[in-house]
């Protein structure tokens, strides 16, 4: 049937293209070959095997440092607190930036609680399964990370902390972040009882993911514009592959889901979640952006 044909992705970028006033992908691509190229480096060897040889607790410990940055973001703008208030102790690094969001729709917020409480659980879950080897909260830095996310997404008035819609668009930076890195990192985690675990927090955060791509696309044109500026800033930080895919509408359908000609959501490296997260491309990054002192943990470096 024509109308459930998956849309390629001449037509995903046509559409993210128009919606930033690039005209059609083919003429888009030229323009920002130049970018990609210089920015989309190869996983350097020593990287590779830092995510190859590393063990289940490694990987866990990788995904915990991503799920204190979620906690932190939603505990600070939905409920008003610190992840340090909310676990009655010291979590480890200092977290600089967020604070209260003033929700207008209470549907918004109570999604946002929903997803809140989703996250804090995922931090208590994997601190429980490494027990004694759970790393610490890494320092985390909301104002750098996203001021930097501002000037590289080319959206200088951007808060998340200032109205429901930019948070909703900080949510998706995470999320959609999130999602690739479980899908990524499965093929590495060896206890089958650990990758079930790990596959529910991945439907977990692919529900965030579709709760929140939904809102920003229902929202028009605008919302999605700016989403779309974020997609293309992560895809000039993750590698050379054009794999993220913003929510725009695609004659008349939509693109919620980013998924391959299979239905299938790709998958992040370690390394191209660091560079995201860092907001730098190259190799052998340890710190930046979100981490201004790096992950904890043996899997840190781009």
């Amino acid at each position: 049937m024509s109308d459930l044909t998956p849309l390629t992705d001449r037509e995903i970028d046509d559409s993210r293209r128009s919606l930033l006033g690039l005209g059609s992908a083919k003429a888009a691509l030229a323009a920002v070959g130049a970018i990609a190229a210089s920015a989309a480096l190869p996983i350097g060897a020593a990287a590779e095997a830092q995510s190859l040889h590393s063990s289940d607790t490694d990987i866990l410990n990788f995904a915990l440092n991503l799920e204190y940055l979620e906690t932190e973001y939603y505990l600070r703008a939905v409920v008003g607190t610190t992840g340090d208030e909310a676990f009655r102790t010291n979590l480890g690094g200092a977290v600089r930036g967020g604070r209260k969001v003033a929700f207008a729709n209470p549907v918004h917020d109570g999604l946002f609680r929903n997803i809140t409480a989703n996250e804090y659980k995922h931090v208590n879950f994997l601190r429980s399964i490494n027990g004694s080897a759970s790393i610490q909260r890494p320092v985390i830095d909301f104002d750098a990370g996203f001021a930097g996310v501002a000037q590289a997404a080319g959206l200088p008035d951007f808060d998340p902390f200032a109205n429901e819609m930019n948070f909703f668009l900080g949510a998706m930076l995470f999320e959609d972040v999130g999602v690739t890195a479980y899908k990524g990192s499965a093929r590495n985690i060896r206890n089958k009882q650990i990758l079930e675990s790990a596959a529910g927090i991945l439907a977990s955060e692919g529900y965030h993911m579709g709760a929140v791509r939904s809102v920003i696309y229902k929202m028009g044109d605008d919302w999605r514009r700016r989403a779309v500026n974020i997609s293309e800033m992560r895809d000039r930080l993750d590698g050379p592959q054009d794999l993220d895919q913003p929510p725009v509408q695609i004659g008349d359908r939509s693109n919620v889901v980013p998924a391959n000609q299979n239905g299938i959501a790709f998958g992040r490296t370690p390394q191209h979640v660091l560079n995201i997260v860092y907001g730098n491309p190259a190799q052998g990054i340890v710190a930046g952006g979100f981490f201004p002192e790096g992950f904890n943990g043996r899997i840190r470096s781009t």
